[in-house]
């Protein structure tokens, strides 16, 4: 199982080098900046999300016109894609948005463009690298930088560096990762220990690895194959459909021919096709395992498959076939990475408003329109569900906890943060500084 935790900690940056970092800061937002006027295309074209596309167009000219490392010029390009996909995800929900612009004072930084230590940093700058101790309390313990910044359990992962104005100090946020075995829990040294301590070791892997983080997914025959609760739109289901009327209907012409010829042909067709919707749905599992990793998730929620055609209206054979495949898809790359893919019964997912928890019928008010009759509410029905559909896995995690305290934290992924039970918001420290266009939901959005 993999564990996740994300530690402040100030830094002792040496007086002459702040400039550098001052500098770095600006040129890494100047790629982000220049990303996203170059992706964002609305509303005279389709706006650019692919990464891989952006750092084709950009990189070498980004590298040009600054002095940072190769590593923080992709830096600065991802971002601005991460922000044009949470536009785009605003877009097709219908609310109004503009082209992300990046402002607010802060770098992203991994082991390539960073060095990270125990009791210090080495950050890449524009100007060499400059090493920064960190400023860690005399008693560190029972802390965050005890527990995790200091604890070699734990490994260093992309972090963010980020300045206070106010005080004039730097700050890193350091994302912690720590990797526990199944054995783990059950070592031999387990053996020797006394009642009390075998429970007070429990109650620490109950509070720290459950720590538990959902993505929800919601299936549909058309528009978007799958919506997270990221906001992520993926898949086409409306290519889909035309690809597998175009084959029925071909193939209908051809059997009427009766001949041997016609006969492989259609075989080729079938193949040819199969193939087509496999490498789709490869691709559709593929980023909605992105989205889990990237918003740090434990589990994946779907919507149970079982009886799929009666209760979805439009709902073919071919449609339960790929929704049961993307599933299978998913569940097995997401057991590479230690993530969890779980199915929830779908009752009243896309009747339910995820702000206020009303929930009938006339809140759909079309197949891709919700509005909350209770709070006006509005969003895409599809987004909506795939929040409602998270919440039900949310619960069913919560109930199994047993600790007294209420166990860990169990949380919704959205777009910029995340949501619990008691609609407690929580922003991510990378998306805090991303400009006003990315989607910031507020407690309202999933509810509870």
């Amino acid at each position: 199982m993999e564990v996740i935790r994300t530690v402040k900690v100030k830094l002792d940056v040496p007086t002459e080098r702040c400039d550098d970092l001052h500098q770095t800061k600006n040129q890494f937002l100047h790629c982000a900046n220049t990303t996203a006027e170059w992706a964002w295309r609305h509303p005279t074209d389709y706006c650019v999300t692919s990464k891989q596309k952006a750092e084709n167009a950009l990189y070498e000219r980004l590298r040009n016109e600054t002095e940072l490392t190769a590593n923080l010029v992709q830096k600065g390009i991802r971002r601005a894609i991460e922000a044009t996909k949470s536009g785009v995800a605003r877009l097709k929900k219908g609310d109004n948005t503009s082209q992300p612009h990046f402002d607010a004072w802060s770098v992203v930084y991994d082991k390539r463009s960073a060095t990270f230590h125990r009791d210090h940093v080495s950050l890449s700058t524009v100007n060499g690298r400059v090493e920064c101790d960190y400023v860690i309390p005399d008693d560190a313990e029972g802390t965050p930088i005890g527990e995790y910044l200091l604890n070699e359990d734990y490994e260093f992962r992309m972090s963010t560096l980020q300045y206070d104005r106010q005080t004039e100090s730097f700050y890193l946020h350091a994302r912690m990762r720590r990797v526990e075995s199944d054995e783990q829990s059950t070592t031999t040294s387990d053996v020797h220990q006394t009642s009390s301590d075998a429970a007070h070791q429990n109650a620490l892997r109950s509070e720290d690895a459950k720590h538990r983080t959902v993505l929800g997914v919601d299936l549909n025959v058309d528009g978007s194959l799958a919506v997270t609760s990221t906001g992520a739109f993926i898949g086409n289901a409306d290519e889909m459909n035309h690809r597998r009327r175009e084959f029925e209907k071909t193939r209908g012409s051809m059997q009427q021919t009766g001949t041997r010829s016609a006969h492989l042909s259609i075989q080729s067709m079938k193949d040819r096709e199969h193939r087509w919707m496999q490498d789709e749905l490869h691709r559709a599992s593929n980023q909605i395992l992105e989205e889990a990793r990237d918003h740090d998730c434990t589990h994946i929620a779907f919507e149970n498959l079982t009886d799929i055609r009666k209760r979805m209206a439009g709902a073919k054979r071919f449609h339960a076939w790929a929704f049961r495949r993307l599933y299978q898809y998913t569940e097995y790359k997401a057991e590479m990475f230690g993530i969890e893919v779980e199915q929830v019964s779908p009752a009243y997912t896309s009747q339910r408003c995820s702000s206020c928890g009303f929930t009938h019928e006339n809140n759909r008010r079309s197949k891709h329109q919700f509005v909350c009759q209770k709070c006006e509410y509005e969003l895409n029905a599809d987004y909506n569900a795939s929040k409602n559909i998270a919440r039900k896995l949310l619960k069913k995690l919560h109930s199994g906890q047993k600790s007294s305290g209420g166990g860990a934290p169990c949380q919704c992924a959205l777009p910029s943060g995340t949501l619990n039970l008691n609609g407690d918001f929580h922003a991510y420290s990378v998306t805090e500084s991303e400009g006003e266009s990315t989607d910031k939901p507020t407690t309202s959005v999933v509810g509870y």
